[in-house]
């Protein structure tokens, strides 16, 4: 008896507005979806997940502490190489590194990681340039909305 593997169905096209939600919430309904685990034919060896847009993602909300004690580190090969930059500086410079770095991180770490983030297109303001591909806004759900957490605006 051989074994059956549906075909992945063409992906869809989602948008999801960063602004003034937390970071770790916007990335985890990303990787989720880019992942293609909403879909009833998942099964983890294919890709199967939806193109995600995200905008504005330099209005992201992040903790005010978070924003001043994260680093992240990167390197060549050589020695003494090693650059550090805190997770406010990032999101001055580069307003869409922190989101495309979490969601990285939340993707399994083999072959499909790199295909799966070619499906995630993140803009640091609400202008984008996939229009054309009409897609859907979805909504980030606060799962705790009794919990207070006093977030800053890094803009």
């Amino acid at each position: 008896m051989k074994t059956s593997t549906p075909k992945p169905a063409p992906p869809q096209w989602l948008l999801i507005d960063a602004n003034g939600q937390m970071l770790g919430r916007v990335a985890t309904k990303a990787a989720h979806i880019l992942r293609g685990k909403h879909k009833p034919e998942f099964s983890p060896h294919q890709l199967h997940g939806d193109h995600v847009v995200v905008i504005n993602a330099a209005k992201i909300a992040v903790a005010p502490k978070k924003a001043r004690n994260k680093i992240y580190y990167s390197h060549s090969p050589y020695p003494g190489s090693m650059k550090k930059v805190t997770m406010e500086t990032l999101l001055t410079e580069k307003p869409t590194r922190p989101m495309e770095k979490a969601v990285k991180g939340m993707l399994p770490k083999n072959r499909l990681r790199d295909e799966m983030m070619k499906r995630l297109h993140v803009f640091a303001e609400a202008e984008h340039t996939f229009g054309p591909q009409k897609p859907v806004s979805i909504q980030v759900v606060n799962d705790h909305p009794g919990k207070k957490v006093s977030v800053t605006k890094v803009s």
